[in-house]
């Protein structure tokens, strides 16, 4: 078979597997579980990058290899599901509508740009990234849940749609702005690891509360 599958890309492919499922449950209505493998797929990505340099000697096609999913992964994981959970949040055909078909063309075109300057980058340097340009699209994987879990049961419907339609807009936006935002370092992705991890454990807890209150 074509393509590459040894543990270095594991984690990428589970990311995408994840990302489907939580389309489908979204989809089902099950809008605490579809965000709950939005915030799986952000832990994922966290820790997927450092397992693949720990192999050694691996040739440049696998390296390439693993950049381009690693993208493709990106843009379904943290673009597409995070778009169909606020599309799910009042389903149907409505103007509004549209923030939610440009949230995932501001991130393909995020992740094309910044795959372009990386390449020219390390034609020229061997140093490690320390900027992003442009809100990372894995921010959505940080923000979308947040939103949830604060005013999901606090705000009337109506308000928490709009103000989600608004945050959809927003960071839609800064995914193509010219922010210089610096990368995060290691004690940096082990507090969103923590983050994420308290996250986990909170839908899981709400899941269950609210099955045996329905």
């Amino acid at each position: 078979m074509i393509g590459v599958y040894d543990y270095t890309v594991i984690l990428t492919y589970l990311s995408t597997i994840l990302a489907m499922a939580g389309m489908f449950l979204a989809f089902s209505g099950k809008e605490t579980a579809a965000v709950l493998l939005l915030v799986a797929c952000g832990m994922i990505d966290l820790v997927d990058g450092p397992v693949a340099r720990t192999k050694k000697n691996r040739k440049e096609d696998e390296k390439s290899f693993g950049i381009q999913i690693d993208s493709l992964n990106d843009l379904i994981s943290f673009g597409v599901l995070p778009a169909v959970i606020g599309f799910m949040v009042r389903p149907g055909l409505s103007p509004e509508k549209i923030v939610f078909l440009l949230f995932p063309l501001c991130g393909l075109v995020r992740l094309a740009w910044f795959n372009v300057q990386e390449a020219n980058r390390q034609k020229e340097t061997d140093e490690k990234r320390k900027y992003y340009t442009g809100v990372p699209i894995t921010t959505s994987s940080i923000v979308i849940p947040t939103y949830f879990i604060l005013f999901r049961n606090l705000l009337p419907e109506t308000v928490y749609y709009i103000l989600f339609v608004v945050v959809f807009a927003v960071l839609g936006f800064l995914f193509v702005s010219k922010l210089r935002i610096p990368k995060p370092q290691k004690r940096g992705l082990i507090i969103l690891l923590a983050i994420g991890g308290g996250t986990v454990i909170f839908l899981v807890v709400r899941m269950i509360v609210m099955h045996f209150i329905h």
